[in-house]
Order: C-alpha cells, then structure tokens, then sequence
C-alpha cells in the first residue's frame, strides 16, 4: 500500500509531472488498468494506510497536469477492507477529467482528496429483508463496492444488483465482479444463493432489454426474479445513474410506499447525486 510521497514529483504519462502535488491531496499510484470498451475501464491506485471510508462512499480524483487541476467525484468500487481502491470510469472525448484520466497507465500518479463521502451506505437504510441496487452505467461502481463486504450480507436477506447498460459488451465489468465473487474466500459462501445479479441493455438484443425504470415500472423485473413487488416492510433500495434514471427511480420507489433516507436519518431508499464527466 504505498502512496506517492507529497514532496516527490508525481508521475503523469511515465514521465515526472512538472506541477507539484495540491495541498489536501493524496498522491497514489496507479497499480493497474484495465479497458472494456472504447467508452469504459477501471483502474486500480495505491491505497494510503491512514486512508478510511464505508463501502459505497465517493472521493475526489484528480491528475497532476495543471496548477489547479479537475477534480471529479468517483464512488470507490472496492470495498471498505482492501488493501487498494478501485474506480471505474468512463471515457470522454472531451470530459475534462477524463479525456486524460483514461489514458493512465501503471506507475502514473492519481490524486485523491482525503475525504470520502456518499448517501450508498448501509448506514443510511433501515434495515430490511431484500437490498435493491439499481444502476445504469457506471453507476453499478458504488454497489460493486457493497457486494463485496460481508456487512451487507449481515444486514439483508438477499441483494439483487440490477444493472441496466446500451449493449451487452458494458455488462462485462459486472459480470466479471459477481462470477469472481462467487468463489471469494471472504465472502463467496455470503453471496452463494443470495445475490442476484439481473442486466439489461436498451440498444440491441438481449434476453432482457428495456429502460431498469420500465421494468420496474412494468413489474416484469419482479416476476422475473419471482419476489413481490417493492414494500416499505420489507424492501430498501439504493439508486446511481443518470440524472433521469436517478428522477424517474425515486419517483418509482416513492409510489412503492418507500421513504427516502440520509445518513442522518436512515429509512427505506437513498440515492447517489455525485457525477463523474
């Protein structure tokens, strides 16, 4: 778990950047990187011992290529117990943070602000018997976070993680998160039986396509899971997506008789209005 040293000049391309590392920043290392598409990939940093935050939280990132450079929120995609922070990202053109971010390569320097932060923890819901997780996007990062920690297992029944994406190829990052935690020494005997992972795709055939918001709206994601309908008693969500999807998912969750939660006050659904560009 080692961090770039705040007074060595932080790596940018493999070369030594020629700014110096902000004040309140965490410069780190990028220990690997990973492409799935030509618009999604994930990279993994050093992790700083001193380093805390709950499964779910976001933090800052940064890149040591300006005087004041873009900071963009990032929800950490590895749980609260590893010993490196994961993200996962998508590529913009002309996003400024991620036109750069995504060419990062082993050994370049990531910044990161000490502080994390979030509304997609298990401290903000009551407790319950099945934890929804719905995501479109990138949004699934948070809840790759939370699927891996036994905590909430602890708490809930059963997880269903449904992740909703344009084509099948941007499923992948899921799909390798939950086949690899099915044979997870930690938590792997959790999972067997009671996570649920149900995708989606919106812009060419799948088995299941269709808006997360229509199938839920429609019901047919609860008859294809066979669990009833969304309730107060028993049902908690946790929403990330798109500005829409976050709108038109409360407002469903809302007519299913949840009450949305904070950290200071926990009740039956929370959603995540951090944004990466």
């Amino acid at each position: 778990m080692t961090e770039t040293l705040a007074n060595d000049r932080p790596i940018l391309a493999g070369e030594p950047s020629s700014f110096a590392v902000p004040a309140g920043c965490h410069a780190l290392a990028v220990r690997e990187v990973q492409h799935y598409t030509d618009t999604l990939f994930r990279f993994r940093i050093a992790r700083p011992p001193e380093f805390r935050f709950r499964s779910g939280e976001f933090v800052m990132i940064g890149l040591p290529n300006a005087e004041k450079p873009v900071f963009r929120a990032y929800s950490v995609a590895s749980p609260a117990w590893d010993e490196e922070l994961e993200f996962y990202s998508i590529k913009v053109p002309d996003g400024p943070l991620t036109q750069h971010l995504q060419k990062i390569r082993p050994g370049d320097t990531v910044l990161m602000r000490k502080k994390a932060t979030g509304t997609l923890v298990n401290d903000a819901l009551l407790p319950g018997k099945r934890l929804w997780m719905f995501s479109t996007g990138t949004g699934i990062a948070p809840f790759a976070s939370l699927v891996r920690d036994p905590e909430t297992y602890d708490k809930f029944e059963a997880i269903h993680l449904v992740h909703g994406c344009r084509t099948a190829s941007e499923l992948k990052y899921g799909e390798d998160l939950v086949a690899a935690l099915r044979s997870d020494p930690l938590i792997g005997e959790l999972v067997e039986g009671r996570l649920h992972h149900y995708t989606t795709v919106t812009r060419e055939p799948f088995p299941r396509q269709g808006r997360v918001t229509d199938l839920i709206a429609s019901g047919r994601l609860f008859d294809d899971l066979g669990v009833p309908r969304m309730g107060p008693a028993e049902d908690r969500a946790m929403i990330c997506g798109s500005m829409a999807m976050l709108k038109d998912t409360k407002e469903l969750c809302l007519g299913h008789g949840l009450e949305e939660g904070a950290n200071n006050k926990p009740a039956q659904f929370v959603v995540e209005r951090a944004f990466v560009d």
